[in-house]
């Protein structure tokens, strides 16, 4: 028998997208009733391209609303976006900027992970996190994440500094198996959608493996690379209760944790209608 809410959910969710990519400039014009809370130590980085534009917006306005304003939000771009989808992300709010480019890695980096770093579109992702932070704490978000009521919580963790990192658990491992040597090492998985930093971290244990690898980098390497990184270097995790990473509301129709106690929720792609039905803006 059809799935009807799944699939009434996912149509509801596609159209929903498709509306508001169409009334972004009427959108980004409107002002996004940021918390009078200012993170002023706080920098906010997120990478994306032409095709997430609309998801971008949405998440942008959701932290604004919900987390307050840092002292910048900046889109890296892969290269993708239009003069026109740049002009509307930073109409957005003056703290907003589109950087073109990945700031270039620093020399004296293997060959063979430099050019991951510069040509691959993970790899970029990953050169872009292994930056951070740069003047202060850094908080690197993927485009598809929404802010919700909660998500105070998240300065709190950003002004505290009681750990080196903090990462979005994953509900599963996600990652490139061929960098792990142990299975051990699969426990508590690392989700590269949202990373709290506050120290430079040391990526030589998770470089060392990329150059054992055998056979080219995938999708996932850059979130295997991160997870190993992160446990290394004694990141902790972000309460899963509050700051969501889930597949299990996949097949149903409504978005089962959305809610005043929420703080995010990472809408990865097989849940990514549920980021529209859920969106309140």
């Amino acid at each position: 028998m059809p799935n009807f809410g799944y699939h009434l959910a996912r149509l509801k969710g596609n159209t929903l997208r498709r509306l508001y990519r169409v009334l972004l400039p009427v959108i980004v014009r409107k002002q996004a009733n940021s918390q009078h809370r200012t993170l002023s130590g706080l920098e906010v980085f997120a990478y994306s391209g032409e095709t997430a534009l609309p998801e971008q917006v949405a998440s942008i306005r959701s932290f604004l609303q919900q987390v307050g304003r840092p002292k910048s939000f900046i889109v890296v771009s892969d290269g993708s976006h239009s003069a026109r989808s740049i002009r509307l992300l930073e109409r957005i709010d003056p703290i907003v900027s589109v950087r073109l480019s990945v700031q270039p890695p620093p020399s004296g980096l293997p060959e063979r992970f430099l050019r991951y770093l510069t040509t691959h579109p993970t790899g970029r992702q990953l050169a872009l996190i292994m930056s951070l932070p740069a003047n202060g704490p850094a908080l690197y978000i993927d485009s598809d994440v929404l802010f919700f009521a909660s998500a105070s919580d998240l300065a709190i963790r950003a002004a505290a500094h009681d750990a080196p990192a903090y990462y979005l658990a994953d509900c599963q491992f996600s990652g490139d198996a061929r960098l792990l040597r142990d299975p051990s090492e699969r426990k508590d998985p690392v989700n590269t959608g949202v990373l709290l930093l506050f120290e430079k971290l040391d990526w030589s244990l998770s470089i060392q493996r990329f150059l054992e690898l055998e056979g080219e980098p995938k999708f996932f390497t850059n979130q295997t690379m991160t997870h190993l990184t992160m446990h290394e270097n004694g990141g902790r995790s972000l309460d899963p209760t509050k700051y969501v990473l889930q597949l299990d509301d996949q097949f149903v129709y409504p978005d089962q944790y959305a809610g005043a106690a929420l703080a995010l929720r990472h809408y990865v792609n097989p849940v990514r209608h549920k980021f529209w039905m859920s969106l309140k803006q």
